[in-house]
């Protein structure tokens, strides 16, 4: 058994899409910092299994679960399934999304729905099936994007549309939770090195040198500034929206 550093021992996760990328890295660092995770998938069973034998390998409790964020009933029976089987729920991660990119007029009207159903709808829902089993002490934190603070081109409308959804959707639940003693943030992630958009893909060099730092962030970057929302030490920070772009938007 790894030791981990105990900063979430005891402590819950749900982890929406987290069979790879940012998704993955962070189930693993939450399962570091002590707290057993539960993650989504759609498709990658065996990635998504594969993270779980990690998360088993620290010492911790894991589980994945099937679960299509485009579906209403499945975005929120996650939470259900993921909370029964680690007995609660501190901390949901909605990280599950979709990238449908091109020019405005070749978007067609499946491509809008579906993109909004995953990004929006199924965002919200899980994040509602969420706050209903927390407890004080509750973290709901939502992967954004670098593009609710800077467009840089043409192609992104419909993306960039649906993410800066999420800043609202944070702020509100921020307001509408903290009574309760829950909070709500939402992590700006920039050019970041994954299978849906590589350091080494057609477009990394433009999108890098876009950056102040020159250079594509890691899953692990994004996934450490995650792990500070999901702490104690985080437990004034709510509504917030925290940048990790490399400057970006700089």
């Amino acid at each position: 058994m790894t030791n981990t550093n105990g900063s979430l021992d005891g402590r819950t996760a749900l982890v929406t899409g987290g069979s790879r990328g940012i998704g993955a890295a962070t189930a693993l660092r939450l399962a570091h910092d002590g707290a057993d995770v539960a993650v989504t998938y759609v498709k990658g069973e065996e990635a998504a299994e594969e993270v779980v034998r990690a998360v088993r390998a620290l010492g911790r409790r894991g589980v994945a679960v099937r679960a299509d964020a485009a579906d209403a009933a499945e975005a929120a029976g996650a939470v259900e399934r993921a909370a029964d089987a680690l007995g609660g729920l501190d901390v949901l991660v909605n990280n599950a999304g979709v990238a449908a990119l091109g020019a405005l007029a070749d978007l067609s009207l499946a491509e809008v729905d579906h993109t909004l159903a995953v990004n929006v709808r199924g965002v919200f829902l899980t994040s509602r099936a969420a706050a209903a089993r927390m407890a004080s002490g509750g973290r709901i934190i939502t992967i954004g994007s670098c593009l609710t603070r800077r467009v840089p081109g043409p192609g992104g409308t419909l993306y960039a549309t649906s993410k800066a959804a999420l800043v609202g959707l944070t702020k509100a639940l921020a307001h509408e939770l903290a009574e309760r003693g829950i909070t709500a943030n939402i992590v700006h992630p920039g050019p970041t090195d994954t299978d849906m958009n590589p350091a080494d893909g057609p477009s990394a060099a433009g999108q890098a040198a876009m950056t102040a730092l020159g250079r594509y962030g890691t899953a692990a970057e994004v996934a450490s500034a995650v792990a500070y929302l999901a702490g104690s030490g985080a437990s004034y920070v709510t509504g917030a929206e925290l940048v990790v772009d490399g400057g970006f938007a700089a």
